[in-house]
């Protein structure tokens, strides 16, 4: 069947963004209308969720991807087409598939090299249940932005504020929220992050303007969110000094700690800072990791496996876990190491084929032109764009997709109402970049509930800088605040 003549292609920085003039509105939507249905229902009315083995989310795209296919070739969308768009989306995700894997050997490793439960054993003694919640906000914000990662952060320090705040009795829902609500503020902010680079690229605005101008929404964001964390924090309640002290004597009875052991993650986050690849910084993180599992856990190993060898190479591929006399630390001290990260990358892939396919058809592209003919104000214009921001980590399931596709179409919207190009970007940044993380099959979401071992339904409420954000620039744009015009002679 050849491909429709009503298609075309739209290149965005290297993105090719299909357009079908023969699509209609509705046809677009009935498969996300699909794919949502089948997600809630699952979600509301199925009691285990586990209709495939546990790869229920996962087949549920490839259904909506079946039936986005159907569409497509009843408007004439050739099968090729589709096929070709679903590899290059697949193409786009292979970095962050291959730093999944990694990160799972790096859970592993870090786990029988004593790394893990280190951060534990020192972190029970410094952070004080009182400020744990805002404490690892602001922890996660920092090595963020100091590494322009928020998977980094997640992967390193996230796992380890997991561990300390487990063993403090403290929920994980709430514990993850914090570190994603931190490790994203970093993200947005830091000039190394490439969403913080690729939204003024996107909007046609320079990198600086653009971070000092998300300012205005970001700051009393994470202000909030800090004030909400401190208040739970002071609410709850933790397994207090005794237990504590019960976890220490375990942990240090099982494992030789020692502050050598902090080289490990101090010299992967060196490496990032030094702007040396994910994929290389981590790799090393792993070598090193399982250097000093045969120099300082030897014990460790040798209960593990008859050979040392044999047990970091176990931990490195597969599950793990180290049995102590405390039920909380044995839940805590266990990895799936890379076999582990498979559930997420599956649920990664089959979102690349239904985003894939959307594309191909060009629903994608009818679905934001839709909402950009909403745009008659200049309240309307910042609320679609949300809309398509949050529309696209949905549907698209990529939070690049999210900020290239409304950034592309709505720069001229925003040029024509005479405004300055930096109000999109940061408007892309609000709610494209930071929503990403709440939606359970975008990349962002799977990556992180796969990393810090927590459900996005069960850190969503928490992560409050993440889903408060698209409020705060709609309440700025609403109040008219500091929105800034085009400089007369600039634009068009």
């Amino acid at each position: 069947m050849r491909d429709n003549d009503n298609l075309s292609e739209v290149n965005i920085e290297e993105q090719k963004i299909m357009e079908n003039l023969a699509l209609s509105i509705w046809e677009a939507l009935i498969p996300v209308v699909i794919l949502m249905f089948l997600l809630a229902y699952n979600i509301f009315f199925v009691e285990n969720q586990d209709w495939f083995g546990g790869y229920t989310n996962q087949i549920i795209l490839l259904m909506g991807g079946a039936v986005a296919a159907i569409v497509g070739l009843f408007n004439k969308v050739g099968l090729l087409l589709m096929v070709r768009e679903i590899w290059e989306n697949l193409r786009s995700v292979f970095i962050p598939i291959m730093i999944l894997f990694l990160v799972g050997a790096l859970a592993g490793t870090w786990l029988v090299s004593g790394i893990i439960p280190a951060m534990v054993y020192y972190g029970l003694q410094v952070l004080n249940p009182d400020i744990f919640l805002p404490a690892s906000v602001i922890i996660a914000a920092i090595i963020s932005i100091a590494t322009g990662s928020s998977w980094t952060t997640s992967a390193t320090v996230g796992i380890a504020l997991i561990g300390i705040g487990n063993a403090l009795g403290i929920s994980g829902g709430m514990i993850a929220g914090a570190v994603i609500s931190g490790a994203y503020f970093g993200d947005k902010m830091s000039p190394l992050s490439d969403t913080t680079n690729l939204a003024p690229a996107m909007a046609g605005t320079d990198l600086f303007t653009h971070i000092r101008y998300m300012m205005i929404t970001t700051v009393p964001t994470i202000i909030i969110t800090l004030m909400v964390f401190g208040v739970i924090s002071m609410t709850i309640e933790t397994t207090g000094t005794a237990d504590v002290s019960a976890l220490l004597t375990t942990i240090q009875s099982t494992f030789h700690i020692s502050p050598i052991l902090f080289i490990v993650p101090a010299a992967v986050v060196a490496l990032i800072l030094f702007k040396i690849k994910p994929l290389i910084a981590l790799g090393i993180g792993v070598v090193l990791a399982a250097v000093f599992a045969l120099v300082f856990q030897a014990d460790i190993l040798a209960k593990l496996s008859t050979s040392n060898i044999s047990a970091v190479t176990t931990a490195i591929f597969t599950d793990t876990q180290i049995t102590t006399d405390n039920e909380k630390l044995n839940e805590l001290f266990s990895s799936g190491g890379i076999k582990g990260m498979l559930w997420t990358i599956y649920l990664i892939c089959c979102a690349m084929v239904f985003g894939g396919v959307m594309d191909a058809i060009g629903a994608l592209s009818r679905i934001t032109n839709v909402l950009l003919s909403f745009a008659t104000t200049v309240f309307g214009l910042f609320a679609s764009t949300v809309f398509s921001c949050l529309g696209l980590n949905a549907i698209a399931s990529d939070q690049y997709l999210a900020l290239v596709i409304p950034g592309k179409m709505f720069k001229r919207a925003f040029e024509d109402k005479g405004l300055a190009p930096e109000n999109l970007s940061r408007t892309l940044e609000d709610s494209g970049t930071v929503t990403s993380v709440l939606i359970p099959w975008n990349t962002c979401g799977a990556y992180q509930s796969g990393v810090l071992g927590v459900g996005v339904g069960e850190y969503f409420v928490y992560a409050i800088f993440n889903w408060l954000s698209p409020f705060t620039t709609l309440f700025i744009a609403a109040l008219n605040i500091k929105i800034r015009k085009l400089e007369i002679g600039k634009g068009k």
